[in-house]
């Protein structure tokens, strides 16, 4: 039954937490527009997304070791399931939120790299875009609680 539900929600969870992530970076940047020589960071909501989602939904393999000198990750001996799960959840949070720097289309006499206009633009797009997929969760549990409560 968790299996069925971390199927149904497990996509939907991984896209709010990285608008989340993003929405603070953004308004990091809109925070620091007028500190000498900030950066502006930012990070692929897509290609995070599809790390994260790819990792958690089992896209890949199940990995199975039939001998001592099989399957090793990160050191750990073939077999160890936890630290294999132990090993994969810190890849999963190595790959979300790869933030990396903006290059500045206009570049400003102080060395700051914000572009109020498009950070603005980002953040109400992020908003946006993290009040849909809040919506569309709000709508499976609603279609849930409508097929409990008439069953």
């Amino acid at each position: 039954m968790v299996d069925k539900l971390d199927q149904l929600f497990g996509f939907q969870e991984q896209a709010l937490h990285l608008r989340s992530q993003r929405h603070q970076i953004l308004a990091s940047n809109i925070a620091n527009a007028d500190t000498p020589n900030y950066k502006a960071r930012d990070f692929d909501f897509e290609s995070a997304l599809q790390k994260a989602v790819g990792q958690q939904s089992g896209n890949s393999l199940p990995m199975t070791a039939t001998a001592a000198g099989h399957l090793s990750v990160d050191g750990a001996p073939a077999g160890d399931v936890s630290l294999m799960q132990a090993s994969l959840s810190q890849q999963t949070k190595a790959l979300q939120g790869e933030v990396q720097y903006r290059t500045s289309q206009q570049p400003s006499i102080d060395g700051n790299t914000v572009d109020m206009d498009g950070e603005r633009m980002r953040f109400a797009d992020n908003t946006v875009r993290y009040e849909a997929d809040l919506s569309i969760v709000t709508q499976k549990i609603k279609s849930m609680l409508a097929a409990i409560q008439n069953s």
